[in-house]
């Protein structure tokens, strides 16, 4: 499977680091003229660097998601310093917040937890929606969690705000179908980040089903950026047109859904089980 993004401009928040990182060096690799947005100077200096030193373009944009004014400008300065407003976008900022009982939590925690990997996917997409209408043409990829499906003790803020992004995600697509813009959930799987150090320094705040399953992450590395990168460009491409307000995990047989050969219905947050 083959995909060109060449010139085509891609913005991706949470750029800075982790899987967002990750899947900004893969568009970058396919032609794409991405937009590196991120709060931390030094990382998106990292990550520029890795990019133009592989041959890629990327612009970095230093803004916090949170802040609505922020990331327009973001998306304006990428529209003038690329020729063309966002195609796809890649919502990938995130925290984990505080972890532990949600008894012992305080307001101000899980305010930032919700205002990053909620708010913050709301404004992205606030954002790049009116060109996107527009133009008849865009991509949406919001990342979010296994965590949308099932519970998660010591991380209810996370779980959460990453239940919400779904349906969110669901009910804009709803409002998307009649103009040819696209907004899909990737749940990436475990992979080895910042977030994984997190859960090992909480140690038993965690609970130990999380502490043994981060230990395992950190020594294999987790679900290999390839693949993550594989589901993120096919969401952005032309094949995956009649996919629309799905959550998918990269380890799903999503090669199916592709070619048509199972019903799109399967890749909701309320999916019905066979038994």
């Amino acid at each position: 499977m083959v995909h060109s993004f060449k010139f085509v401009p891609v913005l991706v928040t949470g750029a800075g680091r982790g899987i967002g990182k990750r899947l900004a060096i893969g568009f970058a690799a396919k032609g794409a003229r991405v937009g590196l947005l991120a709060r931390s100077k030094a990382e998106l200096d990292l990550c520029h660097l890795e990019i133009e030193h592989a041959g890629g373009n990327a612009l970095r944009i230093r803004a916090d998601v949170t802040d609505y004014e922020q990331v327009s400008a973001s998306a304006e300065r990428m529209r003038v310093h690329f020729g063309g407003a966002v195609q796809v976008l890649v919502c990938a900022a995130a925290m984990q917040g505080v972890i532990g009982p949600f008894v012992d939590a305080s307001p101000k925690s899980w305010n930032e937890v919700l205002n990053t990997n909620l708010v913050g996917v709301m404004n992205a997409c606030r954002c790049v929606l009116p060109s996107m209408i527009q133009q008849r043409s865009g991509k949406i990829i919001v990342l979010t969690s296994g965590v949308a499906s099932q519970a998660r003790p010591n991380f209810a803020v996370y779980a959460a705000a990453k239940t919400a992004v779904v349906t969110f995600v669901e009910s804009i697509a709803e409002e998307l179908r009649d103009h040819n813009v696209q907004i899909n959930c990737l749940a990436p799987g475990a992979s080895y980040t910042h977030m994984t150090d997190q859960v090992l320094a909480a140690g038993e705040r965690a609970g130990w089903r999380e502490v043994e399953e981060a230990e395992q992450v950190r020594l294999t590395g987790g679900i290999p950026a390839e693949k993550q990168i594989e589901l993120a460009l096919f969401l952005a491409s032309g094949q995956s047109n009649h996919i629309n307000g799905r959550l998918i995990h990269v380890q799903d047989d999503w090669k199916r859904l592709r070619d048509g050969t199972v019903k799109p219905d399967l890749y909701t947050l309320r999916r019905v089980q066979k038994g």
